[in-house]
């Protein structure tokens, strides 16, 4: 790191090298924080730190802190009384939109847990890797002995997918000539972030990490669980499925690591800030997106 914290500093003082390693943490933490430090929907956390035995460099990691269910501002706001007493509801449709767009679009930042994923999980921990309703039951016939009468209809791959809520639906997604320009500006930008995002090679993205690499720098990660911290599911709806494939992580770990990046040389800390600058762009560009009702230009 020192080579580029030299290239930052303005100031051209000589350092003992304990004032070295101090300035060096300073401008670099700096540094992220000028970027990170409007993104409010997540929090985030970054680390610099050693390999473990085996010659692996140094490696900047970047840590989820935040857990849960993400906030989701207007998009899941219902129409009940209480709530259009105060503010305007926006459309189905628009609400579908902006779903849409959040949850093809975050986990490319973010450690995130959607719909798609909770059902594989659901598949493997209820239903033995079935997702329809007849392997299903004959799993639970021959798993748990439970008879017809005994099967929570709720509980079948149907019933899940029954109870989304209507603006979980992409086929409910108003198209974006038809969305108020506003909206359909920030939707937009979200995916322009994310094809920014996917533009970056893998092992020059600050939000990626080989699987492979992580016990060497965090050994105690060999005993957490391997779901992500955070969902945009609503826990509302699906509080008892999330709790149940969540219930081995609540009590291990969850795998809170957004990226690691390796360090070989001097020469990657800049792409590693340039890539950082991409995923605050589109972390910025859902926050937009979340907080800004529809109808607001």
């Amino acid at each position: 790191m020192a080579p580029w914290a030299a290239a930052q500093d303005q100031e051209t003082r000589l350092y003992t090298r304990g004032e070295a390693r101090q300035r060096i943490e300073k401008l670099f933490n700096q540094a992220v924080l000028d970027i990170l430090s409007p993104i409010k929907i997540v929090d985030l956390r970054v680390a610099v730190v050693e390999g473990e035995e085996g010659g692996y460099p140094p490696a900047i990691t970047i840590f989820c802190d935040s857990m849960g269910q993400m906030d989701l501002g207007w998009i899941e706001k219902s129409n009940v009384l209480s709530v259009a007493l105060f503010e305007q509801v926006a459309p189905v449709s628009m609400q579908a939109a902006a779903y849409e767009a959040l949850a093809s679009s975050l986990n490319a930042a973010v450690p995130m847990i959607g719909f798609a994923d909770l059902m594989e999980e659901l598949s493997a921990y209820y239903w033995d890797g079935s997702l329809d309703d007849e392997g299903a039951i004959q799993t639970m016939k021959e798993w748990r002995g439970l008879e017809d009468d005994d099967i929570d209809l709720d509980q079948l791959p149907s019933g899940v997918l029954a109870r989304r809520p209507a603006w979980m639906l992409a086929e409910n997604a108003c198209p974006l000539k038809r969305l108020p320009n506003g909206l359909a500006k920030r939707i937009r930008r979200l995916r322009k972030a994310r094809k920014a995002m996917d533009a970056v090679p893998f092992g020059d993205s600050a939000w990626h990490c080989h699987s492979d690499f992580v016990l060497e720098y965090f050994p105690e990660y060999m005993d957490y669980g391997t779901l992500p911290p955070m969902t945009i599911v609503p826990f509302d709806v699906f509080a008892r499925e999330i709790d149940d494939v969540a219930r081995p992580c609540m009590e291990t770990g969850f795998y809170d690591i957004a990226g690691l990046y390796q360090l070989p040389n001097p020469a990657v800390v800049d792409r590693w800030f340039t890539s950082l600058r991409l995923g605050a762009e589109l972390l910025l560009a859902a926050q937009d997106l979340i907080d800004t009702h529809p109808f607001h230009p």
